[in-house]
């Protein structure tokens, strides 16, 4: 996937400037696909360039006017195109897998702060994935029912929800595995 159709998907569920697209990048988006502040800005250029975005000043008290991008009917026509395209399969890069057979030659133990580290990272990234469906789509605050739009996100979500979960669970089989090899020592 191109950056450029993150850009497009996220300007169609909401337009905004090139600041409110990189936060929701941080925000949303971004956890599965990465970019940044500076290569928002940079692809925002070229697209405008293309023609694929409109974009409109809008004045603002107390600072400067800022350009509020939308996607224009080539953009759409851009991405409507690519969302026809077969794409490959994503096929798993996992380095922390290759570092854990690799420890079977070193010290498994040793790798005790690096799993549990990414164990944070992943268990917290399931509770903020959790709030944020409890906030959007399963809530008491949450609109019922929901659009198309907001079901798609919710899948989204549901399938982020689910592989943090199995990495969280996979992790702790990890952890577990660490410290019972960990006496055993090095394989040679």
């Amino acid at each position: 996937m191109a950056l450029e159709h993150a850009i497009l998907v996220s300007l169609l569920e909401q337009p905004g400037s090139g600041y409110e697209l990189a936060r929701r990048f941080e925000r949303s988006i971004g956890y599965f696909w990465t970019a940044t502040h500076q290569q928002i800005y940079r692809v925002l250029k070229r697209m405008e360039g293309d023609g694929l975005l409109d974009v409109r000043d809008v004045p603002q008290e107390r600072r400067p006017d800022k350009k509020e991008y939308s996607v224009a009917g080539p953009g759409r026509a851009a991405l409507s195109g690519w969302l026809h395209e077969p794409i490959e399969p994503e096929s798993l890069r996992h380095d922390l897998a290759v570092k854990i057979r690799g420890a079977a030659f070193d010290d498994p133990a040793a790798l005790l702060d690096e799993v549990e580290r990414h164990h944070r990272v992943h268990s917290d990234r399931l509770a903020h994935y959790l709030t944020g469906e409890l906030r959007d789509f399963t809530g008491p605050d949450a609109p019922a029912p929901l659009d198309a739009g907001q079901e798609l996100q919710h899948v989204v979500l549901r399938g982020g929800i689910a592989y943090e979960r199995m990495t969280v669970a996979w992790l702790d089989d990890v952890l577990a595995t660490l410290h019972r090899l960990g006496a055993a020592g090095p394989r040679r």
